[in-house]
């Protein structure tokens, strides 16, 4: 399930600088991320695990990182408490361990559809799979 999120404003400003074709990627992840119900902005770790804590395990919102080398961050509820982790964004693409798409809304549903049958193990999360 999702946690939705307030609506954002704007495109934020905090992002590092990007070569034109990255800003277009970005650009249009955030515009399809912000109209999404699970994108909550500037949400530091802790909030969001706060407000993970009280929902179903699977639950996740996606919240801007507070990491400067990355751009967002997936919180997810677990059965052992809320983990985050984090998506990268590389050379137009955004990335989660093996998965990459050019929008992070695409990327999550290919995690989605892929952790059904090959559950994704991350040291963040103590050897619990991810599915």
């Amino acid at each position: 399930s999702v946690l939705p999120g307030p609506t954002p404003p704007g495109l934020p400003d905090r992002f590092r600088m990007f070569r034109s074709c990255e800003w277009e990627v970005l650009e249009r992840s955030l515009n399809i991320l912000q109209a999404s119900d699970f994108y909550w902005g500037p949400l530091s770790v802790g909030e969001a695990h706060a407000k993970l804590q009280r929902e179903p395990v699977g639950t996740y919102l996606v919240r801007d990182s507070s990491q400067g080398n990355c751009l967002f961050s997936l919180s997810v509820r677990m059965p052992t408490g809320p983990v985050s982790l984090r998506i990268s964004f590389q050379e137009g693409y955004f990335r989660l361990k093996n998965w990459f798409s050019d929008c992070v809304v695409q990327l999550l549903e290919l995690v989605v559809a892929g952790t059904r049958n090959n559950p994704l193990h991350f040291d963040e999360m103590g050897g619990t799979p991810l599915v």
